[in-house]
């Protein structure tokens, strides 16, 4: 039985669907905080049993019968260590044969504000004497595209990354990368260092963007706490203005860059191209 925690966020329903066309939906548990919201995969045939990472009860019931378990990274920072470890310790008194964790990438040696809560959990995952897999996901690229819209409306799109090469993948390339690791009846890695095949500045995002509008939209490239005052004032919430105001200053730094291809390998195809993502985008 193999549990997706996080389920019903984006990444997790992009991963449920993905080992659906890998295994029996009867081996796949959604493990959710609301299970109203996972009609759609019920309907599937997927399981679907509530899982909260601040209430271990309920994580010992939604791992009942568990063989591997992928623990999706809380999306509240901050908080995130100990909603992990309780997870990871469910896992644990399960005796799961694999548990493998959504990390960031270089983790070890990431610079990212963010890093930080993932070393933390992945030393939490290590000490659990459980086999593991360490996911460690590169930057997605719906992280930019998102905004694309708010930078056409302006005539520039705005960031803080400086000239620095971004290895972003589509959240779908990483959701699969996962569900090849979870379907896999052999050995996995212990870490998987996973990012886009190519990197690319903002400028040139920028100018794939204007040659597919037929717009002119500069990249302006904005010091660290200008970029989050930006932000800010665009209605973000402090905190996660700062994140990703830090996160474009250590990009900047080649923090979102690696040249590996291991993602690409790990999917047996090409990660998504940079023009690719700009028109879904648009």
């Amino acid at each position: 039985m193999i549990i997706v925690t996080g389920a019903t966020g984006q990444l997790g329903r992009l991963v449920i669907s993905q080992l659906l066309k890998r295994v029996p939906a009867a081996q796949i548990v959604a493990a959710v905080r609301d299970p109203a919201k996972a009609a759609d995969l019920a309907a599937q045939g997927v399981a679907v049993r509530r899982a909260d990472y601040t209430d271990p009860a309920s994580l010992d019931a939604a791992f009942q019968g568990a063989t591997k378990v992928l623990l999706i990274s809380s999306n509240e920072l901050g908080n995130r260590v100990p909603q992990h470890r309780n997870v990871i310790d469910a896992a644990a008194r399960a005796k799961v044969g694999l548990l493998a964790y959504t990390s960031v990438l270089h983790a070890d040696r990431s610079t990212l504000g963010l890093a930080p809560e993932h070393r933390e959990t992945e030393e939490a995952v290590r000490a659990s004497g459980l086999p593991y897999t360490l996911l460690r996901n590169g930057w997605y690229v719906e992280n930019y595209t998102v905004s694309l819209g708010g930078a056409i409306a302006h005539g520039a799109l705005a960031g803080g990354a400086g000239d620095g090469r971004i290895a972003a993948a589509a959240r779908a390339d990483y959701a699969e990368a996962a569900a090849v690791v979870l379907a896999s009846g052999g050995a996995v890695a212990q870490v998987y260092e996973l990012a886009g095949d190519t990197a690319f500045t903002l400028a040139e995002l920028a100018a794939e963007v204007s040659r597919q509008t037929g717009k002119e939209i500069p990249f302006h490239n904005l010091p660290q706490q200008a970029y989050a005052a930006l932000l800010l004032n665009v209605g973000l919430p402090a905190p996660l203005a700062e994140l990703i105001a830090d996160s474009d200053a250590q990009a900047a730094k080649g923090a979102l860059f690696d040249d590996s291809g291991v993602l690409g390998k790990l999917i047996g195809h090409p990660t998504i191209s940079l023009a690719a993502a700009v028109k879904a985008a648009l």
